[in-house]
């Protein structure tokens, strides 16, 4: 459907709980809370379905939105969902009852009757933003600082090559309802914990450099993880591409009965096409899958591909 298809279906229904990913980001928390609360500035019901695996930081968003579960009558919609997969395991026994999914992902699978997907957009939170203004709700400092959140998660604080001129004009519009960003920005992207230090240090001395230091790999096993904290992990995914030389990279954690992938590329390499081979998708930009393999095995599977992808440049 259109934006404007969509904000007609929002306004036309009401009792809305929203769901979000597994291991929830910024986009996914952020898009949701500020789509809940602009949903009740504008005199809807609407609440999230408590997601428990979201960081302390992250559960702010949450606060006075959420519920355990949702009605049977409620209309349930998920946002920056790319894949039935990508849902909370205690939250995929609500897929047959999902009426809309909102998302930005060009890998998405349909699982939905009726979705609102915008690759364009650099973050979920721009569709949202924009879906509100169409309905008549109000920029809010409320809404501001969740959407905000959401958009700078997605483009690494604007440094990402997804980041557009509209990605700045909504983070303006953030900015002129007089909410102060700065604790996000600082928090998300201008501390670094001691424990994420030594992980990256560890990852420097561990990794694996191919192709003469264009592809990084790293397989972060589970005991390395009981000293680094919820956010320190999810936030080191993009450390190996950050390193000079290196075009894109994959960091590798321990799950249950596999591992969970996520690849990082330079403009050129296309990040979500590759974890589309391993059931996963993303962007251009970045990318995540779970490849349901031995840390061993799944190194090779996952280092064949960055290969691959440097031979097509």
């Amino acid at each position: 459907m259109t934006r404007n298809e969509c904000a007609q279906w929002l306004l036309a229904h009401d009792n809305y709980c929203i769901l979000t990913h597994a291991r929830p980001d910024g986009d996914t928390i952020g898009s949701a809370s500020a789509l809940c609360v602009g949903l009740r500035q504008i005199g809807k019901t609407a609440y999230i379905l408590n997601n428990t695996q979201a960081s302390p930081f992250l559960q702010n968003c949450f606060m006075g939105l959420t519920v355990d579960e949702p009605e049977s009558t409620d209309t349930l919609i998920c946002v920056d969902v790319a894949s039935p997969h990508l849902l909370p395991d205690e939250h995929k026994q609500y897929l047959g009852r999902l009426a809309l999914r909102i998302d930005h992902h060009a890998t998405a699978i349909s699982f939905t009757p009726n979705e609102l997907v915008d690759a364009s957009s650099a973050a979920c939170g721009e569709i949202i933003y924009e879906l509100l203004m169409d309905m008549g709700a109000q920029m809010s400092k409320e809404i501001a600082w969740r959407l905000y959140i959401a958009i700078s998660t997605d483009t690494g604080c604007f440094r990402y090559s997804n980041t557009t001129a509209h990605t700045y004009r909504v983070a303006a519009a953030c900015a002129e309802t007089g909410a102060d960003l700065y604790p996000i920005t600082q928090e998300l992207f201008d501390t670094t914990s001691i424990s994420e230090l030594r992980l990256q240090n560890w990852m420097v001395e561990h990794a694996q450099f191919l192709c003469g230091g264009k592809a990084a790999v790293c397989g972060i096993p589970a005991d390395m993880e009981n000293n680094v904290s919820k956010e320190d992990l999810e936030g080191i995914s993009g450390f190996l591409r950050s390193i000079e030389g290196v075009r894109v990279s994959a960091t590798l954690r321990e799950i249950e009965g596999g591992c969970k992938v996520s690849v990082r590329a330079v403009p050129g390499i296309d990040a979500g096409a590759i974890c589309t081979c391993f059931g996963g998708g993303g962007h251009k930009g970045a990318g995540g899958a779970n490849l349901m393999l031995p840390m061993e095995s799944a190194m090779k599977v996952v280092a064949d591909a960055l290969k691959d992808a440097l031979e097509e440049v």
